[in-house]
Formats: C-alpha cells, structure tokens, sequence
C-alpha cells in the first residue's frame, strides 16, 4: 500500500485527455511531471472492472470455461469472469455472471481478493471470487457469446498451466489462490447465500 515514503516515486498528474472512447474500453493520454521534475507520457485503458469466480464442483473438479478470444486468436480455458455493470457490486456481478454464462447458481461465496493483471497499462481491477455448493441450471450467454463449460480436477488444471497451455493470467491467480487455500495458508471467509439470490 502507498505511504508516504512512496513520494521519492510518485508521478504527479499534469494534464489528462481520453483519446478514445468505445463501447467498452477507454483510452486515456496523461501527462505526468516524474519524481525528478521532468515530464512524461502515459497511456492506458480504462476498464470498469471485473469479476472472476471460481466454483467449485461437489467432486473435488473445478468449473471452467473454454472460449474464444480475439486478440489471441484462439480459444482460451479460463475460470468465469466477466465485467463489472456500472454501479453494479462485486457480489452480485459474480452471482450474474455464474449463472448467465455456466447455468450454475451456488449456496456459497468467498470474496477472496483482487488482482490488477495488466498494472503498466491498465487500470483494471479483477475480483476474486470463490463459490462451492453448485446447483445446476439454465444458461443466459449474452448475444454474441459462445462458450463451453468443463469440468476439470485441480491436477489437471495445474499439469495444464505448467505445460504453457493456459496462459490466462486471472486462471493462473485463480489456480493458485485455490492451491494456497487448500494448503490453508490463504484462509477464505465462506458465506451462504439463498441459491435463487
């Protein structure tokens, strides 16, 4: 966390203008004096935040999603996650994006942290999320969306990271947020929720 013993590098901010504004994403050009005086350029996105939940099936497996990605120009395997709604809390963007995109709605949620996965050019900010107690249901993808969901067992998942077959930065923390859990180092504060909320 910043103190004030961060101020030898600290950027203070100049002058600041979007330059581009889609549907999604923003692009914002700041100009920032550096500790030693002299001026810079900095350029990043801005991201209204997201949700990543891992859910844990009854049988020990975790539920994953396979699902194309554009800018990598294939299909990735990745735990569910999707942004945050304008006003819209953590809590229940997980809860949403659950059930829309794998059916599933579950009796427990575990808020356990955040992630910033792209900090030198993004402001995005991906919560942690964890959910056992599955019960199945219907799908509701968004227009436009298509994936599968999997089931996969943790060993599997992990013989898949460390061979460079899943490269996706949130499933990489996710992995191993729940490896430090099980190894009860990263304690997780469950709470149950009605399956229907």
């Amino acid at each position: 966390m910043p103190d004030d013993s961060d101020a030898d590098l600290s950027e203070r901010l100049i002058l600041s203008e979007r330059v581009f504004e889609g549907a999604f994403l923003q692009v914002q050009r700041d100009r920032v004096q550096l500790p030693d005086g002299r001026e810079a350029t900095r350029e990043f996105i801005r991201h209204p935040g997201a949700v990543m939940v891992v859910p844990l099936l009854d049988d020990g497996r975790l539920l994953m999603e396979r699902q194309y990605r554009h800018p990598m120009g294939r299909v990735m395997l990745e735990f569910p996650a999707g942004k945050l709604d304008p006003g819209e809390a953590p809590a229940f963007c997980g809860r949403r994006e659950l059930q829309e995109e794998t059916g599933y709605t579950a009796r427990e949620w575990a808020q356990a942290g955040v992630l910033h996965n792209a900090i030198a050019y993004s402001d995005e900010v991906i919560h942690v999320q964890f959910a056992r107690g599955l019960v199945a249901g219907e799908r509701r993808l968004d227009v436009g969306e298509f994936l599968e969901t999997v089931a996969i067992r943790p060993e599997e998942l992990d013989a898949a990271c460390a061979r460079g077959e899943v490269t996706d930065a949130k499933t990489l923390i996710g992995l191993q947020w729940w490896q430090r859990w099980q190894a009860g180092a990263w304690p997780l504060d469950w709470v149950r929720v009605d399956v229907g909320g």
